[in-house]
């Protein structure tokens, strides 16, 4: 078990916009280009547990006070339930989400998996998967997220699913939905007219946006609007915008303006998604600690609305996007 991190006294202020996800770290296949590389090579339940309470550590240090994992994403839930259990002065200023909706099913496997995860979106699910995400969790849960939730997904139609996710709700769990595909906008705009009992059930969205798609933009300013908190996964495109992959033609303006402020390509990318007015949280996806502290240089950067007019021009069409993303190899 790594050392317990600073105490709030004598950590970095808090870095209110940005967050760390878990889904690289949390099992041992996933889709970030470059993961072959980044993780152990014996890649053993033990090995990612030390990997992800010291990409925490790093984290927590650094000033990220929001943490997100899912019930899907291998043992991450329970990774950050232990580092949270054994740390009671930090675990008091931090907040922690995480989705339901995926059954993972790759039994620990990084290849060779015909799928590694199922979607269901179903009461019964949820009733499972709460149970499963509390056990491990406990207290530390302030954020529920249907997982990937599509235009047909039934969380947004289903009513005995509302009544359950309004009584979650009702226990201060802030109830919202993540996304995917290349209806995203369409899904958000769908959330926002969900209610029970004439009450909006919805307060959270989790949508991927970053330079490459960033097709939800003005569905995720109307989540805003309506008080919703905006979080943003996959700014840098599962990995297609850090430096080490951002060499193609399609990316050459974000490396003309990394050239042009010394920046990284990745804290560019990230510092992008943050300048959007109505982005509250940006995650980062990082698996080492060198990865993490380039993320989260971003906070130092003050993009100016002619970088971002550069960097519109890497804007793919959202069926082309997802298609790609739908192609990267697990590993």
């Amino acid at each position: 078990m790594p050392a317990a991190p600073a105490t709030g006294s004598t950590a970095r202020p808090p870095l209110t916009r940005f967050g760390l996800g878990t889904a690289a770290v949390g099992r041992p296949g996933y889709i970030t280009l470059g993961r072959d590389v980044d993780l152990p090579a014996e890649r053993t339940v033990e090995a990612l547990r030390r990997r992800t309470h010291d990409l925490l550590d790093a984290a927590y240090a650094a000033g990220v006070r929001y943490f997100d994992t899912a019930r899907s994403y291998g043992r991450a839930e329970e990774f950050v339930g232990e580092w949270l259990a054994t740390r009671p002065e930090v675990a008091t200023e931090v907040t922690v989400g995480s989705k339901w909706g995926y059954t993972y099913t790759a039994d620990w496997r990084a290849s060779g998996v015909p799928v590694h995860e199922v979607k269901e979106h179903t009461a019964e699910v949820f009733d499972r998967q709460i149970k499963e995400t509390r056990a491990l969790l406990g207290t530390h849960l302030d954020i529920y997220l249907v997982h990937s939730v599509t235009p047909d997904s039934p969380a947004l139609t289903d009513p005995a699913l509302h009544e359950r996710l309004a009584g979650l709700a009702a226990e201060g769990v802030r109830v919202g939905l993540s996304t995917s595909g290349p209806a995203q906008a369409d899904t958000v705009r769908a959330a926002l007219e969900v209610s029970v009992g004439g009450r909006p059930l919805f307060a959270a969205v989790q949508s991927t946006w970053n330079l490459l798609e960033p097709s939800a933009g003005p569905a995720l300013a109307a989540a805003a609007e309506a008080g919703w908190l905006v979080v943003v996964k996959e700014g840098m495109a599962n990995g297609r915008l850090a430096d080490r992959n951002a060499t193609g033609p399609d990316t050459a303006a974000l490396r003309a303006l990394a050239a042009r402020t010394g920046a990284s390509c990745d804290a560019l990318a990230l510092a992008a998604v943050a300048a959007q007015p109505w982005a509250d949280l940006v995650l980062s996806g990082a698996a080492t600690a060198g990865q993490l502290a380039s993320n989260l240089a971003a906070a130092e950067l003050d993009l100016t609305p002619a970088d971002l007019d550069d960097l519109s021009v890497l804007a793919e069409p959202a069926e082309a996007y997802w298609h790609t993303r739908a192609s990267l190899p697990w590993a």
